[in-house]
């Protein structure tokens, strides 16, 4: 079983005693299930499991009275074998999305039941005309994405005290002793053709075969794509899946912002703007927006109607490119799309950590890759996919900016320019975590 964060969580959500119903989101095949089943069954001595796609009948527990005498006198119709024992049983309501009136009845099961109530689901398939009360304040989120990059390394042997160990190296500032530097870089590499898909990654461990993964991945995009059909609005799919398949022909152009005319000729916000914001709520991509100007708070200076558009996963953007492009990069050969896949993996890593996402551009003659809140200082992020380290844009945003500090990214190891441009292995991306970061 690969070891996943969001298990902590979990914990600490059940050993909250105001606990509300947690709802836990994502996209299709991130392993909510999987880590939320085995959860209910190590942590409960008593666990009811509903799954509104497959069973049907189920939706009808929540048809027409919602008081909870009723719900659990239907559940015990459908789960005879089951004790429904207060402060002892947890109910995992799963696809939620496809019974609008169960989301109603969060509300009810956590005022009333006394048993612990986790949901999950997609935002697919929601329809929120259809629910006739949101049990707002009933509910706590929690977003779960595919394997980030040190569960990825925990999954291929490198346990949490080496990661640990290699932390120690960025706080002190010193170089990563060289076998290990190369260990990381190669694993890296790996990850980004591999990604965190679960299935994914369980093939690459137990067979280490790549053609394999990649079969794995590609049909997961062919279950994104069956979604779009399945859940987007009748007028608005072939748009959808228009979005979709450009992703890989935004990222090849040198100038990276998202360009409706590179969907199809003539194509208009007004057109496309709908399609986006749906692919982002299923957690297909990301949207990185640019910046006014280099400074907080972020939020405040992003410019809307100007963004990058990055793929949640890298592993499925790679399957979604030409066959032989997953051995280019394990082989540093990236082609036309040269910098682009290593700006989508620390998109996809920034994302995991929680940040949101921004860029700066300015007559295009400057352009930094993300501003991120570090060490409580504003901080440019370059990212360099080649040997070649040298940074225009980086020396201008800090001189004539007033950005505070830069990190530029790269394969080479950890290293200082006058104390204002920090160099760190790409891997050391995942330490980049600023707890008074605000947006």
């Amino acid at each position: 079983m690969l070891k996943r964060k969001v298990t902590n969580k979990l914990l600490e959500w059940k050993n909250n005693i105001n606990k509300k119903c947690l709802l836990i989101d994502g996209a299709r095949q991130v392993g909510k299930t999987y880590i939320i089943e085995d959860f209910c069954k190590k942590n409960y001595d008593n666990y009811i499991y509903i799954n509104f796609y497959r069973n049907n009948e189920a939706t009808e527990i929540f048809d027409g009275d919602l008081s909870i005498d009723t719900i659990f006198s239907k559940l015990s119709y459908l789960y005879p074998n089951v004790k429904l024992i207060p402060n002892k049983t947890i109910i995992f309501l799963d696809e939620i999305g496809e019974c609008p009136n169960a989301i109603t009845a969060l509300k009810f099961l956590v005022l009333e039941s006394k048993c612990d109530i986790i949901a999950s689901g997609s935002l697919l398939g929601i329809n929120y005309k259809d629910i006739k009360s949101y049990p707002v304040g009933y509910v706590e989120h929690l977003e779960m994405h595919s394997l980030d990059f040190e569960e990825f390394c925990w999954a291929n042997g490198i346990n949490e005290d080496a990661i640990e160990h290699l932390k120690g190296y960025l706080k002190r500032m010193e170089q990563v002793p060289t076998s290990i530097h190369n260990r990381m870089i190669e694993l890296f590499k790996t990850y980004i053709v591999i990604g965190g898909m679960p299935a994914a990654v369980n093939e690459y461990i137990t067979t280490k075969n790549f053609a394999n993964v990649l079969k794995i991945q590609r049909d997961i995009i062919k279950d994104y794509k069956m979604d779009i059909s399945k859940y987007a609005k009748d007028n608005e799919r072939a748009k959808i899946h228009e979005c979709f398949e450009s992703i890989p022909a935004q990222l090849s152009k040198d100038y990276k912002k998202f360009q409706y005319k590179t969907i199809k000729k003539g194509g208009r916000s007004s057109e496309y703007e709908a399609c986006l914001e749906w692919l982002k709520d299923a957690g297909f991509i990301s949207l990185c927006y640019n910046l006014r100007n280099p400074e907080e708070p972020f939020a405040g200076n992003k410019v809307n109607d100007c963004f990058k558009v990055y793929m949640r996963d890298t592993g499925l953007l790679i399957s979604m490119l030409d066959d032989g492009t997953n051995k280019n990069i394990m082989q540093g050969n990236l082609g036309i799309y040269k910098g682009a896949i290593y700006e989508n993996i620390i998109a996809d890593i920034f994302t995991k950590l929680e940040k949101k996402l921004y860029y700066f551009e300015y007559n295009s003659t400057l352009e930094i890759d993300f501003f991120i809140k570090y060490n409580e200082k504003v901080t440019a992020v370059e990212v360099k996919s080649a040997d070649n380290t040298q940074s225009k844009s980086l020396k201008s945003i800090l001189e004539n900016w007033k950005v505070e500090q830069g990190i530029r990214l790269s394969i080479k190891n950890i290293g200082t320019n006058n104390n204002k441009i920090i160099s760190l292995p790409i891997y050391m991306s995942i330490f980049l975590v600023d707890e008074s970061e605000y947006y």
